[in-house]
C-alpha cells in the first residue's frame, strides 16, 4: 500500500552540536549465556554489537564500565523475595523438583531454565541499574546497557524471554532522584510489564509503539490509558503489519514532541528492541536501521537525561549492526558503511555493510489510521495534568545499589562470622579503595588507557580490587597497576581514604 508521507532525513545522526557524555555498559561474560538449542533469544548477540562498537573505535567517545551484577535484594525492589529465590535456586539438573514453581512462575517454555540463568539476569538489571545511577548522581547525560531491555518481566513471573525486569528496576532507581521518568519503547511486542509495573501513577508515563492483533503479549489497546491517579499516563500506539521508515516518522516524532510537551520529563528510558527492523525472525515491522536509529535521534535531541536500553532482536546480524549505529548517534559519530574487520565478520556476509535495508513488503497502516489514532492519543495527553509534581523525600546518601551504613554493619558482621579462620575476607577485599596517588599514572599508562576507550573522569579514584570490576579490556589495566604499585613499594597497612565513583560502598578497615 502506497502512503504519501514526508521523506525521512537521514543526513544527520550525528554532529558535534549533538555530543553527550556517554556511559556505556556491557560485561564480556553475557554472550555466554544461552538459553536452550533452537531458541530465538542469543545473549550472544550483545557480543557481536560490542565486537562492532569497539572495532569501530566508538569506544573513544565514551567511557565503559562492568557493572556490578544486580543482587538478589536489588532485584526484590520489584520483584517478589519468593519469584526471585525460585530463580536463584533453580537449575536444568534440579528443575524436575520444581515443576509447580516453574508453573506457577511460567517458566517453561518460552522462558525454559537454562545454566546460569540467575546470573544473566544479574547482568543485564546491574547495568541498567547502575546506568540509572550514575544519570541520578549527574556522572553522565546518557547511559547505554544493551543486555538490558526485557520490558515483559512481571512482579512475579517470566514471560516473552524476560525473567527480571531490569527496566523498572532502572526506573525505580530513577525515581528516587526524578520527579517524573518517561518511558519510550519501539520494540514491536507491547511493553506490558513496564506498563503494569506503573499503570495505577503519573511519576511514570509510558509510551509503547506496537504490533496490535493476534499478536504476543495480546496487550496495549489504544484505550488502555492507566487508571486511578495514572490515568492518561499510558500511552498505547498499535501498529499494523509492515510499518515503514517513513510512516513510523510520522507518528513517533508528533507523538513524543506531544509526550515531551505535556509530560516534561526529568529523564527518559528508552527501550530499543531490535525486532521491530526489517526482515526480524519474530518480528512484521519493515524499518530499515536508519528508521529505527531516527527514533533515538529524535529523543536525544530533547537534551534529557537517557537510559538507552536493548530489547528483543531476533536476527543477530542485523540487532548488532543497529545498536553499533546506535551508539554511534548517541555519541556523535557518523560510522563508515564499511564494516570494521572484527572476530565475528563472516556473520555479516555477503554484503559485509553497515546497514539493514527495508524490504517491499506491504504496508497495512493506513494514512487514515495512523492519524486516527494519533490524534485521539494527542487528546489523551491534553486530558493530563500539566508536569505533574510530587513531594519528594529526603533522598538517602547512598543508592539502592549501595544500601545503608546499617545493612553494611549487618553485612559485615556476618562475613566475619562466615570466615573466622580467613585474615581478610574477599568482601573487606572488595571494600578496600586507594588513595588518589597510589595508582599514578605516567603518561604511557594514560595513553595506553585511552587506546581501549578507558577514559577516567577528572578527579576519579581507582579500585585495588580491579579483578573484581574489570571491564572488557582490563587485562592491560591489571599489569599496568600491578606495576605501578611494585615500584612504588605500597605497604599492605596504608591508610585507604579515596571513594570510590563506579557503586557507593562502605570502606571496610582491617
Amino acid at each position: 500500500m502506497s502512503n504519501s508521507f514526508a521523506p525521512i532525513d537521514s543526513s544527520s545522526y550525528s554532529g558535534p552540536s549533538q555530543k553527550k557524555r556517554v556511559a556505556y555498559f556491557y560485561d564480556s561474560d553475557v554472550g555466554n549465556y544461552a538459553y536452550v538449542a533452537g531458541h530465538p533469544m542469543k545473549p550472544h548477540r550483545i557480543r557481536l554489537a560490542h565486537s562492532l562498537i569497539m572495532n569501530y573505535g566508538t569506544y573513544h567517545l565514551m567511557e565503559i564500565y562492568r557493572a556490578k551484577p544486580a543482587t538478589r535484594h536489588e532485584m526484590t525492589q520489584f520483584h517478589t523475595d519468593e519469584y526471585i529465590d525460585f530463580l536463584q535456586k533453580v537449575t536444568p539438573d534440579n528443575m524436575d523438583s520444581f515443576s509447580k514453581e516453574q508453573l506457577k512462575y511460567n517458566v517453561g517454555d518460552d522462558c525454559p531454565v537454562f545454566d546460569g540463568l540467575f546470573e544473566f539476569c544479574g547482568i543485564s538489571a546491574g547495568g541498567s541499574m547502575e546506568g540509572a545511577a550514575r544519570i541520578n548522581r549527574g556522572k553522565c547525560d546518557i547511559a547505554v546497557n544493551w543486555a538490558g531491555g526485557l520490558h515483559h518481566a512481571k512482579k512475579s513471573e517470566a514471560s516473552g524471554f524476560c525473567y527480571v525486569n531490569d527496566i523498572v528496576l532502572g526506573i525505580i532507581e530513577l525515581l528516587r532522584f526524578k520527579k517524573r521518568v518517561l518511558y519510550i519503547d519501539i520494540d514491536v511486542h507491547h511493553g506490558d510489564g513496564v506498563e503494569e509495573a506503573f499503570y495505577t501513577t503519573d511519576r511514570v508515563m509510558t509510551v509503547s509503539f506496537h504490533k496490535y492483533g493476534e499478536y504476543f503479549p495480546g496487550t496495549g489497546e489504544l484505550r488502555d490509558i492507566g487508571v486511578g491517579q495514572g490515568k492518561n499516563y499510558s500511552v498505547n500506539f498499535p501498529l499494523r503489519d509492515g510499518i515503514d521508515d517513513v510512516t513510523y516518522k510520522s507518528i513517533f516524532e508528533p507523538v513524543i514532541e506531544n509526550v515531551m510537551k505535556y509530560y516534561q520529563p526529568e529523564a527518559i528510558v528508552l527501550q530499543c528492541g531490535g525486532d521491530s527492523l526489517s526482515g526480524d525472525r519474530l518480528g512484521c515491522f519493515n524499518l530499515s536501521m536508519r528508521g529505527h536509529a531516527n527514533c533515538v535521534k529524535f529523543v536525544k535531541s530533547f537534551n534529557v537525561p537517557t537510559l538507552v536500553l536493548g530489547g528483543g532482536g531476533y536476527t543477530m546480524r542485523n540487532v548488532a549492526r543497529t545498536w553499533a549505529f546506535e551508539t554511534g548517534v548517541l555519541v556523535g559519530q557518523e560510522l563508515s558503511s564499511t564494516l570494521p574487520y572484527n572476530e565475528y565478520y563472516e556473520y555479516y556476509g555477503p554484503d559485509y555493510e553497515l546497514d539493514v535495508r527495508a524490504s517491499n513488503m506491504e504496508n497495512a497502516n493506513s494514512k487514515e489510521y495512523l492519524k486516527k489514532i494519533t490524534d485521539q492519543v494527542i487528546e489523551n495527553l491534553k486530558k493530563t495534568t500539566f508536569a505533574p509534581s510530587v513531594q519528594l523525600t529526603e533522598v538517602p546518601r547512598t543508592t539502592i545499589l549501595g544500601g545503608t551504613e546499617e545493612d553494611e554493619n549487618i553485612a559485615n558482621d556476618m562475613d566475619e562470622d562466615e570466615n573466622k579462620d580467613v585474615r581478610t575476607t574477599k568482601r573487606q577485599f572488595d571494600a578496600r579503595v586507594s588513595r588518589d596517588d597510589e595508582f599514578e599514572e605516567s603518561g604511557d599508562e594514560r595513553e595506553a588507557f585511552a587506546a581501549y576507550g578507558i577514559h577516567r573522569q577528572t578527579g576519579a579514584n581507582k579500585r585495588r580490587n580491579i579483578m573484581d570490576h574489570k571491564n572488557s579490556n582490563s587485562r592491560i589495566m591489571e599489569a599496568q597497576a600491578d606495576n605501578s604499585k611494585s615500584s612504588q613499594g605500597l605497604s599492605h597497612n596504608a591508610t585507604n581514604t579515596a571513594k570510590n565513583d563506579s557503586i557507593p560502598e562502605t570502606v571496610s578497615s582491617n
